[in-house]
């Protein structure tokens, strides 16, 4: 079949055309074709033939026969029908297209079709009277058998743009079409009317409407027009009024547009609200409110996005993955928020950004940190002086999208104080089911929030209000391992650090041996953030040695780390080489990860009081009355020891705030050894909560810990037997270098520890 593509030619069906030869592919059109159908597709924009694709034709054609050709090349074609097109290419020299027919709706007879035609064809014979060249206008008009056939002729000069011409063809209905090509007719009088002045205003009220029509057409065209000329004195009016008209907004949206823009121009620019006024208009009209199709979610291309990003992290990388293959089955945003909670330093703010390359989506990034202010998430009213729209808002207007991956940061860091509370005010943002109509304060109208994903991050969830934690999945980022930690320095935060002080491959090579003992002896973190600052450093002393050609090739061996990074090295507590009775090895959690720790406890000569020192805060010392208490129920030959000594417990660094319950085991066990004369071996370390029947509880931050224990030369650590759960959630290389044994009860460990 020959495919033809046309732009801002209006075809209908039942119509004969006449074509120049010339329009047609060279020598593909002959005598021979006489007979054969053609499709014509309507482009939505002047271009070359080889351009054409799905994407900017009209989905709707028109099949259509040939008729005849002629000794001077015009070719006559004969329209059919409607068609939907539902491929189209340019291969072998020509368009290709395949199309299906497109039936029309018949809700109107042709009688009444040809009643109303009858009527108009009057109307226009009569309208062509007051003109010059209305002699040869009424003979055309007299031939024409069809409305289609009128307005086709009429096109030409009709002011209708070409997707308004389009939406004539477009229309299933025949008596929407109808009517459509009626309001274009009497429009077209209209314009002639006015353009001459040859009529008063008319008295007919529909008249009027047609009337008006046309003259609003007449100036916004002229406007177009000297717009162009002299882009230079468009009006903010002007330009605010062509982009409300562009900005897709929702009708109370645009409701409240139009009534701040005409404010604004009985205002004047002298007026002291004029600048409110603009502020307002600009803000909400550089909003995106058309709501953007979905991009095809490719699972495999994501996966290899986020391996690229960041190494390690397999279990939260398989949640993602979840998620997105929840958005692709839904073709829409769904499924949970994801808030990623983890120290700093591990990655949760920067896989957002591989989140939104993997969904080809914006990004955005919004620091909720510290903020007080209840107006900071949803706008100040514009009744105050200065007013602003809030973060969220202000996010959507810089990402340009109305779907953009949007990452809330720090939300664990909201505080509460008489400006309000901020965390409530996100109750409504991140509520699926509340969200697609969220009103800022600022706008004042409703923006549709559902088509954003949000990620938010945190440190804990501890300060994270519990009706704000509910709306959200929690995924936990584990610390680094030390085997993590390599590979992320070697395949990122190396290069990267490279790239940006400017130094070729060439130029610096760091071993691998180099880049462990700066993880070993330099950082103290679960993330790298104090790895990548590390890697800057020594990029900038080798920098330096470049610059003053002192070497032109520079190797880092582990011996030379000092010289680069010097000698202040950080301290990470290593297990005791003369383990003493009363010290046993503890784990804890910091924000910056595991850490091991020791609880020291000695007998003084005294009244058997009981001095607690290192900074303990009030949950660990009640886990210390607990453990007393619960030693000497153990040991009751001992009590006497403890009415005649003062008991001193210390948990080293002084300088250091410690608090939680998980020290609980590890006080039971460093007072039964010091009571027992017994030494715990040094090789052992445990965490728990203890109860003061005895029982080991669960406790937090596993991962963390057993790798701190890993770090610092531990080979067996116990823990509570309800956290054997959590072990998945523990590095495979960590797990393989402990013995790790789950205990229900104190009695259990003292019996393989202290033997």
């Amino acid at each position: 079949m020959i495919t033809i593509p046309v732009y801002e030619l209006l075809l209908l069906p039942g119509v004969t055309f006449f074509f120049k030869k010339d329009m047609f592919p060279k020598g593909r059109i002959t005598e021979e074709n006489i007979g054969e159908e053609i499709l014509f597709v309507l482009q939505k924009k002047e271009m070359v033939p080889e351009e054409i694709s799905m994407e900017n034709i009209f989905p709707v054609g028109v099949l259509g026969t040939i008729e005849s050709i002629d000794e001077e090349g015009s070719i006559k074609v004969t329209t059919k029908c409607r068609v939907q097109v539902s491929s189209v290419e340019y291969a072998d020299g020509a368009v290709q297209a395949e199309a299906v027919d497109l039936p029309d709706i018949q809700d109107i007879s042709p009688e009444e079709e040809k009643e109303k035609f009858d009527v108009i064809k009057k109307e226009l014979m009569d309208f062509a009277k007051g003109f010059q060249w209305g002699v040869w206008v009424r003979s055309m008009i007299y031939h024409w058998k069809s409305y289609p056939e009128a307005i086709c002729a009429l096109a030409g000069y009709m002011s209708l743009s070409w997707e308004e011409k389009y939406h004539i063809l477009e229309a299933d209905s025949r008596k929407e079409r109808l009517e459509l090509m009626e309001q274009a007719v009497y429009e077209l009088m209209e314009i002639f009317r006015v353009s001459e002045e040859a009529e008063t205003a008319q008295k007919n009220s529909s008249e009027k409407v047609y009337r008006e029509s046309a003259i609003k057409k007449q100036i916004e065209f002229l406007q177009q027009q000297l717009d162009e000329m002299h882009p230079e004195n468009i009006s903010d009016v002007r330009r605010f009024e062509k982009k409300i008209q562009e900005s897709g907004m929702n009708e109370e949206a645009r409701k409240e547009a139009e009534k701040v823009l005409n404010r604004m121009k009985q205002e004047g620019k002298d007026s002291h609200e004029y600048g409110m006024l603009y502020d307002y208009l600009d803000f909400v009209t550089s909003l995106s409110w058309k709501t953007e199709e979905p991009a095809k979610i490719d699972l495999g291309e994501a996966e290899e996005i986020l391996d690229e990003d960041h190494y390690g992290l397999k279990k939260v990388k398989e949640r993602i993955i979840q998620q997105l293959a929840v958005m692709a089955l839904n073709k829409k945003q769904s499924g949970s928020i994801l808030l990623f909670v983890g120290a700093p330093g591990t990655g949760k703010t920067s896989i957002g950004q591989s989140i939104a390359r993997a969904l080809h989506r914006k990004y955005v990034r919004i620091s909720l940190g510290g903020i007080r202010d209840e107006a900071e998430i949803r706008g100040h009213r514009r009744t105050y002086i200065g007013a602003m729209p809030g973060r969220i808002m202000e996010g959507m207007k810089r990402s340009g999208a109305a779907n953009p991956v949007m990452v809330l940061d720090e939300v664990d860091k909201l505080a509460k104080d008489y400006g309000g509370d901020p965390a409530s005010a996100l109750l409504e943002v991140l509520d699926p089911e509340q969200n697609g109509s969220f009103t800022d304060h600022y706008m004042n109208v409703p923006y549709d929030l559902s088509n954003v994903l949000f990620v938010c991050t945190a440190n804990t969830t501890d300060s994270i209000p519990e009706p704000l934690l509910n709306r959200m999945e929690v995924i936990q980022f584990p610390g680094y391992t030390a085997v993590e930690k390599f590979q992320i320095a070697r395949r990122h935060l190396l290069p990267k650090a490279m790239k940006s002080m400017g130094i070729k491959a060439q130029n610096l090579k760091v071993s691998d041996d180099a880049i462990r003992r700066i993880i070993e002896e330099y950082t103290a973190e679960a993330g790298v953030r104090g790895l990548k600052k590390q890697m800057d450093v020594l990029c900038r002393y080798a920098a330096v040695k470049l610059v003053k050609g002192e070497q032109k090739s520079i190797t880092v061996s582990e011996k030379r780390v000092p010289e680069f990074l010097g000698n202040n090295g950080i301290h990470h507590e290593k297990i005791l080489e003369n383990p003493a009775p009363g010290v046993v090895t503890g784990l804890a959690w910091t924000s910056a990860g595991g850490e091991i720790l020791f609880i020291e406890t000695s007998f003084t000569k005294g009244s058997g009081k009981v001095i607690i020192t290192g900074q303990l805060g009030d949950v660990m010392k009640e886990s210390a009355q607990i453990a007393i208490t619960l030693v000497k129920s153990l040991y009751p030959d001992a009590a006497e020891k403890f009415e005649k000594n003062d008991l001193h417990i210390h948990v080293p660094a002084g300088a250091v705030p410690k608090d939680g319950p998980s020290a609980g085991i590890t006080l039971v066990t460093a007072l039964s050894s010091l009571v027992t004369g017994k030494p715990a071996p040094a090789e052992i370390a445990m965490t728990g909560e203890v109860s003061l029947r005895g029982g080991v509880m669960p406790i937090g931050g596993l991962p963390e810990k057993l790798m701190a224990a890993q770090r610092a030369g531990v080979k067996h650590v116990f823990i509570p037997y309800e956290n054997v759960d959590n072990l998945d959630d523990v590095a495979d290389e960590v797990k393989e270098k402990l013995e790790i044994t789950p205990v229900k009860t104190v009695q259990e460990v003292l019996k393989q520890v202290l033997k």
